[in-house]
């Protein structure tokens, strides 16, 4: 071999290898080992930084997240957290500053309720208020008070805890506007009585308004209250003895059935939000 030839081949190497050679070969299989660095522990998706889980709820920055954090008003399932990168799931109870918080944006689902559903979250019940709504959102919304499975009308739905403590609240509340049907004329004597409240087993029993409606006959009454279920308007018409043929919510504080056909829902807008938030 030339000196030339020679010089043009120093260095290479054959893909095979060479049994004389002593230099190296990285044929496939081969190849040189790389030195394993120790993985990391793989991260569990189902898992968010609380500081963002608090972010994501819009009650704060994620850096006054971490602020508030640090000065322990956040808890997580009853105990209160303040380690900085503390990840949490989504089905973890988190508090900021006493409220429940979630990392969903807020929804809010007026709900026309039909007969034969019942209000529950329960799969076990059969047909449920939850499975009128369940493409409304992709939130995680449950319906604020009862309808029973019979009665009919509005229902709302949101996965807003200040929304929901503003209607279970005991000494305001929201109020609801029913009609109700009954099997015979309602006496005026018996109206006065609801009107003015009555004890039912030592609990008194009161009613926000309660009036004839205008153009019906007496076995159709306008009734307000703001309990969150109606359990409330059979406790009142049996204690009288009547019985109630029908239930129908028409409207929640502000809120009325206009343009919700029965069956059907819709979201709230902005405005009726805010409002609702006021009340």
């Amino acid at each position: 071999m030339s000196k030339q030839q020679d010089s043009k081949g120093k260095g290479k190497t054959s893909g095979r290898g060479n049994a004389n050679s002593k230099t190296r070969s990285f044929a496939k299989g081969n190849a040189p080992y790389k030195k394993k660095t120790k993985s990391e522990k793989p991260s569990n998706s189902d898992e968010i930084r609380l500081n963002k889980y608090i972010a994501n709820s819009g009650m704060c920055s994620r850096r006054e997240a971490d602020e508030n954090i640090a000065i322990g008003l956040v808890s997580v399932n009853g105990k209160v957290v303040t380690e900085m990168g503390y990840k949490v799931k989504r089905t973890d109870e988190v508090r900021f500053d006493g409220s429940r918080i979630t990392p969903e944006a807020k929804a809010y689902v007026l709900l026309n309720k039909p007969k034969g559903f019942a209000t529950t979250t329960a799969e076990s019940k059969g047909k449920t208020v939850m499975d009128l709504v369940a493409n409304a959102t992709n939130a995680n919304i449950k319906p604020i008070g009862r309808l029973g499975r019979n009665s009919l009308g509005l229902l709302l739905f949101t996965n807003d805890d200040k929304i929901v403590q503003k209607f279970t609240n005991s000494k305001n509340g929201v109020a609801r506007l029913f009609q109700v049907e009954l099997d015979k004329n309602l006496k005026y004597e018996d109206l006065k009585k609801i009107q003015e409240g009555f004890k039912v087993e030592g609990k008194l029993i009161t009613v926000e308004e309660i009036s004839y409606i205008q153009g019906e006959s007496k076995t159709q009454i306008g009734i307000k209250i703001k309990n969150t279920g109606n359990t409330i308007l059979r406790t009142i018409f049996d204690h009288l003895n009547y019985d109630i043929v029908k239930i129908d919510c028409v409207a929640i504080g502000h809120l009325t059935k206009k343009d919700i056909p029965r069956g059907h829902w819709k979201h709230l807008t902005e405005q009726e939000v805010n409002t609702l938030k006021m009340l």
